[in-house]
């Protein structure tokens, strides 16, 4: 029988089976897998192939069905790679039935090879997509824990926590200024005091903390709308102080008759509220300076934390570059599994199934009596030219001359006596009896005791390279 690999029905443009072997590696292995003692003798048990199969062994059996097939393969650039099988028996059923059997299998082997191939290769990327997936989601959880722990001390807020530790420094230096000019007022309002025993002419009644603060808020705020836009941070927060102060004046209670005060009444009022304002002061700078630290250390630790963010961003961006190429692959392993599954991929084929023969290949008797015929003569005649040439005895007078260099009067045939022809007799016949008991004796031995001799014959064939 002749098979033959055929090439993929679907180009591999468009869809590529993840089966793909060489031509010739795919005919190879399916030899070796067809050739193997337990195939082997399973055929030969189901056929009865060999005569006397009984009497062999398991080895001499596979050894006889080995040496019974004749397995040939071709295969080239841009060829076609074939096989050829062929088995010889006793029968032309048998050789069929053999030959069947072996198709069987290689069909067997081809289909549960690619498709098993396949279906481990679709097994392999299902469990390593499932497996970078649970990574996938174990290291964005890390990812996510790691910003819970750190809220605010992240790379991607480092500009907005390093603006407000500008305005956080430029409100205390502030502070610090108020608290300044507070103490210079103090010291201002006992020196008028204690010179004139009036507080600066103050008329009129006296404004409350909160007023005097609003009143501080809008100058700054003017001051700062002259140096910097709507959008800045600093207007913003003072626009803010501002409509916070003017809501607390707005829920105060109104002050019911308001007098002027003079005197030292008027002083301890206006130093008192001179004490409140510095408390108020004295407290904000303490919360500022606080946010100021807090902010100062989420800035130092905020390099480390980046750092060790970037380790788990590229971790996971490793993880999600394998995963999105293990899902092409998976997508790809699918397609082919289900192009081998379809059988639309590279297979064996069958050009010439086993047929029975309708004669015997061999023997081919009538080359065997003809050239056994002149085999024989020819090795006769040779035989009696080698004695000849290698008799060196004197037997004719001319030996006498050429040898010794005299010449004979006369010549006297050599006479034997009845002993001698006896004796000779009973060479030839022992000769006669080891030829006709011997030669049969010592084959019959070799076909028993070592190897049949059909096999010893094939051997020897195959070792000398010659197939009848």
């Amino acid at each position: 029988m002749t098979l033959i690999v055929e090439s993929p029905q679907i180009p591999d443009e468009l869809a590529a089976s993840t089966a793909r072997t060489p031509a010739q590696e795919q005919l190879q292995v399916v030899e070796q897998k067809l050739m193997t003692r337990a195939n082997l003798l399973e055929i030969a048990n189901k056929f009865q192939v060999l005569e006397n199969q009984s009497e062999l062994s398991p080895d001499r059996i596979a050894q006889a069905m080995r040496s019974r097939t004749s397995i040939r393969s071709s295969a080239g650039r841009d060829q076609a790679a074939l096989m050829s099988i062929s088995f010889e028996a006793s029968s032309g059923q048998k050789a069929a039935g053999v030959l069947n059997e072996y198709l069987t299998l290689i069909q067997k082997e081809d289909v549960q090879s690619r498709t098993g191939r396949a279906s481990q290769t679709l097994d392999f990327f299902k469990q390593e997509v499932s497996r970078l997936n649970q990574e996938l989601a174990e290291s964005s959880a890390r990812i996510l824990e790691f910003k819970t722990e750190n809220v605010g001390a992240l790379p991607e807020s480092l500009d907005y926590r390093l603006g407000q530790q500008s305005l956080l420094q430029e409100r205390l230096a502030q502070l610090e200024r108020e608290t300044v000019s507070l103490e210079e007022q103090r010291r201002r309002l006992v020196r008028i005091f204690e010179t004139t025993g009036q507080v600066g002419g103050l008329a009129g009644p006296a404004l409350s903390p909160e007023q005097q603060q609003l009143d501080e808020m809008r100058a700054a705020l003017n001051n700062a709308l002259a140096v910097y836009s709507e959008e800045n941070p600093r207007v913003k927060m003072l626009r803010a102080r501002v409509a916070a102060l003017e809501k607390t004046l707005q829920s105060l209670p109104p002050e019911e008759n308001a007098q002027p005060l003079t005197g030292n009444s008027l002083l301890d009022v206006q130093l008192s509220e001179i004490s409140a304002r510095q408390n108020i002061l004295e407290e904000e700078k303490k919360n500022t300076t606080q946010q100021l630290e807090q902010l100062t250390k989420s800035i130092e630790r905020t390099p480390t934390n980046a750092i060790r963010l970037d380790e788990l961003q590229l971790d996971y961006e490793n993880l999600q570059l394998q995963y999105n190429t293990a899902v092409d692959r998976l997508s790809r392993a699918s397609t082919g599994e289900r192009i081998e599954v379809m059988s639309r991929g590279q297979r064996i084929s069958v050009i010439d199934p086993p047929a029975v023969p309708s004669g015997p290949s061999k023997p081919n008797r009538t080359l065997i009596a003809g050239g056994g015929s002149i085999f024989g003569v020819l090795a006769g005649i040779g035989l009696i030219v080698l004695l000849e040439f290698l008799n060196k005895s004197i037997r004719r007078p001319e030996d006498l001359v050429s040898k010794l260099g005299i010449a004979p009067l006369a010549t006297i045939p050599y006479i034997t006596t009845t002993g001698e022809n006896a004796r000779r007799r009973r060479l030839r016949i022992l000769g006669v009896i080891v030829i006709l008991l011997g030669v049969p004796f010592a084959v019959y031995a070799v076909h028993t005791l070592y190897q049949p001799l059909d096999l010893l014959a094939e051997r020897i064939m195959d070792k000398i390279g010659v197939r009848w």
